[in-house]
C-alpha cells in the first residue's frame, strides 16, 4: 500500500548539515505517521524522530533532540529530516517508515519502511 523512498545521503564534515527526503507513493499519505530510523555498523536499529500525519506532533530521541528536526509536506507526499551540527557518531543508514496508528508509531511498531541512505560524518 505504501512505498518509501529514501535520498540526501552522503558524506560531509563534522558539523555539517544534511537534509533527507522520504517520498511515499499511496493516496493515503496523509493518514500515515511518519519516523525516521538509523542503523550504525554493529548496532542495533534505534528510533530517530516521529511525526504525526497532520505534521501537527512531533517527537524526538533525546540524542537528537536539538538537533535534528523532521517534517512533512503532505501535498507532496514527502517526510524530510533536516540534521545540522553532524557528528561522526551520526554516520548510519538512515530509514523511514509509516505507520497508520500515532499510537503503534509512538511504540516503534511500524509497517512499512523505506530502504535506507548512507549518511557518513567525517572528523
Amino acid at each position: 500500500q505504501v512505498q518509501l523512498v529514501e535520498s540526501g545521503g552522503g558524506l560531509v564534515q563534522a558539523g555539517g548539515s544534511l537534509r533527507l527526503s522520504c517520498a511515499a507513493s499511496g493516496r493515503a499519505f496523509s493518514s500515515y505517521a511518519m519516523g525516521w530510523f538509523r542503523q550504525a555498523p554493529g548496532k542495533e536499529r534505534e528510533f530517530v524522530a516521529v511525526i504525526s500525519s497532520s505534521g501537527g506532533v512531533t517527537n524526538y530521541a533525546d540524542s537528537v533532540k536539538g538537533q535534528f528536526t523532521i517534517s512533512r509536506d503532505n501535498a507532496k507526499n514527502t517526510v524530510y529530516l533536516q540534521m545540522n551540527s553532524l557528528k561522526p557518531e551520526d554516520t548510519a543508514v538512515y530509514y523511514c517508515a509509516a505507520q497508520a496508528s500515532w499510537l503503534r508509531a509512538l511504540r516503534y511498531d511500524y509497517s512499512y519502511w523505506g530502504q535506507g541512505t548512507q549518511v557518513t560524518v567525517s572528523s
